[in-house]
């Protein structure tokens, strides 16, 4: 089978619309995390999130045309042609027939789902929008990029929360090992910094309450972690075949060796305290890539900062690595840049991508007081220059579903 390497990368983040951005904010240790200002909050008990910031899609949406793409599909459009750009491609010069799209979303165009909502209960159904089925369905980030691009390959969603984004490209992977295609662009975008989704998540008990200091509020491993912080964007990734890639004289930034995909098969939204399910999924593409457990040196974490997950998922790559415990470095991005939910898989597959580039790992701030229960080098202490050749980047999402993906220096 083909091996399938990362050419190019997109993003949209609270840190930065690009990924050199999002990389050098995280290597200052800056922080997304706000006091919410695009819509009223003083009646909400949480106030902050890590929303998308100076986002302009002129460059692909008219006025108007904003008025009809929801956010989430204008984040993924912006993410895929800057991927693009970075991967040195222009769409009309490949086969459209080998290149093809795979991006999920978690929720989709949830803005227009409340706004119509609104709408019909309050000026009834003849004033709901006629581009609100299409701005919001999950399918619609791959399809207009498709649209776009006029790549006429593989073309679909992947949906599972927030494992949305890793899960789209192990899809696009496999497209590529399979061979139908030669060339795909895949990952997540998601648009949930809005009251709806502020209003449902608080309701399950799921949030940060720390309003009074919105930059400590995420808190991977902290003894003191209380809850995720809720975040928005999109990322992109380029994936080619290495025969495409290397007949065109691409820059090849990672390979991806190996993925893995389980289910914990337990509860609605709970993990599993054991860790089982994301055990299966790390050792599921350890397997596939043929290498063994003292051979990865980093792990860019799902790290949600929940009194629950973070202590299932380390307890699961406790067992896995149980024999390299002393060369592993885990972190987790949510520190800083909120969980985006269904791009949330892609803005770390990216982040774990420059990580190998730089061989650099970001320190997990907000750290104060480990979690005894964590027994892994967090790298709580700042940032940690380390010598690696493979890295995971783990996405979990509510339902149980799990998907790992392991990254290779090339």
């Amino acid at each position: 089978m083909e091996e399938v390497v990362i050419t190019g990368m997109g993003c949209v983040s609270t840190l930065g619309n690009s990924p050199d951005l999002l990389w050098n904010n995280l290597l200052q240790g800056k922080s997304g995390v706000e006091i919410i200002d695009r819509f009223d909050v003083s009646a909400f008990p949480i106030k902050i999130a890590a929303a998308v910031k100076e986002f302009d899609a002129s460059e692909y949406f008219s006025n108007r045309d904003q008025s009809r793409y929801s956010k989430c599909i204008q984040y993924a459009v912006f993410s895929a042609f800057q991927a693009l750009k970075d991967a040195g491609i222009n769409p009309e010069n490949e086969d459209p027939t080998r290149s093809g799209v795979i991006i999920g979303a978690g929720i989709g165009g949830m803005n227009p789902y409340m706004e119509n909502a609104v709408t019909l209960a309050n000026r009834g159904p003849s004033r709901v929008s006629p581009f609100f089925i299409p701005m919001s369905i999950t399918n619609m980030p791959a399809g207009e990029v498709s649209n776009r691009t006029k790549w006429m390959g593989p073309c679909y969603a992947v949906v599972s929360a927030c494992a949305t984004s890793n899960h789209s490209i192990a899809a696009a992977y496999d497209q590529i090992r399979l061979g139908r295609a030669d060339i795909m662009l895949a990952g997540g975008a998601d648009e949930t910094v809005n009251p709806l989704a502020l209003a449902g998540f608080t309701s399950m008990h799921a949030l940060s309450k720390r309003n009074d200091d919105p930059a400590t509020a995420s808190r991977p491993f902290d003894k003191g972690r209380d809850g995720f912080v809720i975040g928005e964007g999109s990322g992109i990734l380029v994936l080619e075949s290495r025969t495409h890639a290397e007949k065109r004289g691409a820059k090849i930034l990672a390979r991806i060796a190996g993925v893995g995909v389980s289910a914990d098969a337990h509860h609605m939204s709970a993990p599993r305290e054991d860790g089982e399910g994301v055990r299966l999924a790390i050792e599921m593409a350890l397997r596939e890539a043929g290498i063994s457990p003292k051979d990865v040196g980093y792990v860019n974490t799902h790290g949600t900062s929940t009194p629950l997950g973070d202590v299932a998922e380390c307890s699961a790559l406790e067992k896995v690595f149980a024999g390299s415990l002393d060369s592993l470095k885990v972190n987790s991005s949510k520190c800083m840049i909120g969980h985006a939910l269904g791009a949330a898989g892609a803005l770390e597959a990216i982040i774990t991508v420059k990580s190998l580039v730089n061989q650099t790992i970001h320190a997990t701030r907000n750290v104060f007081e480990q979690d005894e229960r964590i027994h892994l080098d967090v790298c709580a202490n700042g940032n940690v220059n380390h010598s690696f050749k493979y890295a995971l980047s783990d996405s979990f999402g509510f339902g149980g579903q799990n998907s790992v993906l392991l990254l290779a220096r090339d």
